[in-house]
């Protein structure tokens, strides 16, 4: 084992959060940062261009490329669990959506924290700080931050005629999902620069990469924590044939993500002790809920055929249509090589009871069998509708002591059955807009999961059929109060029980957002930026 030195503060993991906790803690130059990530330094053109995602997931170059279990709620399907690799994590292959939920889900964090420093009035003011709206300042938006937002690039005449649909439907138009309460439908805003993808290593980390008292150290896969006795001291890891040892005479951060941040805890002996124990890794420290609590957004994707109206599908079928892409994109940086996944999207209730919207659509010109397949050689759009508050709850467990090995990871989605009564209304509801007679010149019929499909039960299952992952995976390692026994952080994101160790990643959200999940995981960071600072100057 080689030793590697000695720093401040080691970040493992670079992704939304490390990026960003590497450029706020390193702007003291008092202080010594290494940032350790798996992946690599990408400076991959598909990793520049927003369509570039289709190209990146499901590719080892900037994908882990996990799968789920066998998961019974999917009737039986393992289905991919896209995970970022590289600087920038996830943000270097995702939808580039600006979305930060709703005020009800960090005000509930405050609750099952016991710190009003997680309620909204509190994080509201940390996401303008990020911000970089192209707009300008105003009471709802931030400018001068690193993280830009921008409108989209382009519009389709199908997703204005499904937004009308959804307005005849009852849902009202919005103009700005982003002001706490996100009710309504309109064009999603995106994280983007003059139709550029923006990471969060093109946000936060290149401008201070220059610094010299950040290290940034790429292909370094972290193996497990170094301690003595109850206080970590460090990270060892591998890089190529050899592996290294880093000591940190502050903190160690574990930044590595939903999947990664408990794996690593799980192999440095932190975790439940039953799995442990089974796998013959000596219990440092017992941690019931190291791995539990994975939530995740489950998408109900339904596909309509369409008539008389352009849609992407046929228009990458032919040579002109991708020479007109390029074309448009090279000249103008527009047209779909400019398009997130979505661009449509819409928040709304499965059932006038609940008090804020419990249901998001993301909607779009396309359509395909799976992700990784081509599109269809018909015209069409995908309605996908997802649950923003399921009841189910999964886990994350790592197979052996190995840091090369795959997690089982097991969201055991619909295995509550509130979520199966909620995906039959949902699936419900996309008919309800379809059917509004904004899209009835279009002629639209349903593809996918079919018609066929009219029961509740029967719905259910088609959920269970069309069902798959958004790619929002949080909570196993969920913050709590010190009488929450599944608690892994306080809500200063410390290790219970342990010294000079947090985790700040999406994992410690103890309930998953109404929203996209990315520009939640990056205020996360900047919160705990602000709570290592204050940590430090309290002991100086």
């Amino acid at each position: 084992m080689t030793d590697f030195g000695s720093f401040d503060y080691i970040i493992v993991g670079g992704g939304a959060a490390g990026c960003l906790l590497a450029n706020r803690l390193s702007a003291d130059p008092d202080i010594s940062v290494l940032l350790l990530e798996a992946g690599a330094d990408q400076r991959w053109i598909w990793t520049k261009i927003p369509l570039g995602y289709v190209y990146c997931i499901n590719n080892p170059r900037t994908d882990w490329c996990y799968q789920t279990e066998a998961e019974p709620g999917l009737n039986g399907r393992s289905i991919i669990y896209a995970r970022g690799k590289g600087l920038g994590g996830c943000t270097l292959i995702n939808g580039m959506l600006y979305l930060r939920g709703q005020a009800r889900d960090y005000d509930q964090w405050a609750e099952l924290t016991g710190d009003n420093g997680w309620n909204w009035d509190a994080v509201k003011p940390l996401f303008l700080n990020m911000e970089d709206h192209r707009d300008g300042p105003s009471a709802h938006h931030g400018a001068g931050g690193a993280w830009r937002v921008e409108h989209q690039r382009l519009r389709w005449d199908i997703l204005d005629r499904f937004a009308e649909a959804a307005m005849q439907a009852g849902i009202a138009a919005t103009d700005d999902f982003n002001r706490g309460d996100n009710a309504g439908v309109g064009l999603f805003h995106v994280n983007q620069r003059h139709g550029v993808r923006v990471s969060s290593a093109s946000a936060f980390l290149d401008p201070v990469r220059h610094r010299p008292n950040l290290r940034i150290v790429t292909g370094a896969l972290s193996d497990r924590l170094v301690m003595k006795g109850r206080k970590v001291t460090g990270v060892s890891f591998q890089m190529g044939d050899k592996s290294y040892t880093a000591t940190a005479r502050i903190e160690t951060i574990l930044s590595a993500g939903a999947i990664g941040s408990p794996a690593i805890l799980q192999r440095s002996g932190i975790g439940d002790a039953a799995l442990l124990q089974s796998l013959g890794i000596k219990v440092n420290h017992a941690l019931a809920g190291v791995g539990q609590n994975l939530q995740d957004h489950l998408q109900l994707r339904s596909i309509y055929q369409v008539k008389g109206v352009t849609t992407l599908n046929r228009q990458v079928r032919s040579l002109w249509g991708k020479a007109m892409m390029g074309l448009n994109y090279a000249l103008f940086r527009s047209g779909p090589l400019s398009m997130a996944p979505s661009q449509l999207g819409a928040f709304a209730k499965s059932d006038p009871s609940v008090p804020t919207p419990d249901l998001e659509y993301h909607v779009q010109p396309l359509s395909l069998e799976k992700f990784g397949d081509p599109l269809h050689d018909f015209p069409a759009f995908t309605a996908s509708i997802c649950d923003l508050r399921p009841q189910s709850r999964g886990h994350i467990a790592i197979r052996d002591a190995n840091p090369a090995s795959a997690p089982r990871i097991a969201p055991q989605y619909l295995s509550h059955e509130a979520d199966r009564v909620k995906a039959a209304k949902a699936l419900r509801l996309t008919r309800t807009i379809v059917s509004q007679p904004a899209l009835a010149p279009y002629a639209p019929l349903e593809y996918l999961p079919g018609p066929d499909f009219t029961t509740d039960e029967q719905l259910a299952e088609a959920a269970g059929r069309v069902g798959t992952t958004i790619f929002h995976p949080v909570g196993t390692c969920k913050m709590g109060r010190a009488d929450d026994p599944m608690a892994v952080t306080d809500a200063a994101l410390r290790v219970r029980g342990l010294e000079g160790l947090r985790v700040v990643d999406a994992s410690i959200m103890p309930r998953i957002t109404s929203g996209n999940t990315s520009s939640p995981t990056l205020m996360i960071a900047e919160r705990a930026a602000d709570l290592i600072r204050a940590t430090r100057r309290a002991h100086h």
